[in-house]
């Protein structure tokens, strides 16, 4: 474990070391997380970049294009019924 001593400003801004920064990868953002009783923690945000494709675990087989059109025509297929039984005209 490092153990290292930073300044805060009035501002409540610290610098992390740059050794630590470059060690956990923090870039733009970390994550502040409080844990009761023990202090906070900084972790590291994953740029969307890193996540890209991280759900493709699931819908296996489908493109992201074809998860899209489905969801549409899923709330497409609400409407009409709630326009049906509002009686407006179909849209």
């Amino acid at each position: 474990m490092v153990e290292v001593v930073v300044s805060v400003t009035k501002k409540g801004q610290a610098t992390i070391p740059k050794k630590l920064r470059e060690k956990y990868g923090i870039k733009d953002k970390a994550l502040l997380v409080e844990e009761d009783g023990k202090g906070i923690l900084l972790k590291p945000l994953p740029s969307p970049y890193e996540e890209f494709g991280s759900l493709k675990h699931l819908f296996p087989g489908k493109t992201a294009r074809e998860v899209v059109e489905e969801g549409r025509k899923e709330d497409y297929e609400r409407e009409k019924r709630l326009l049906k039984i509002a009686g407006l005209p179909d849209v």
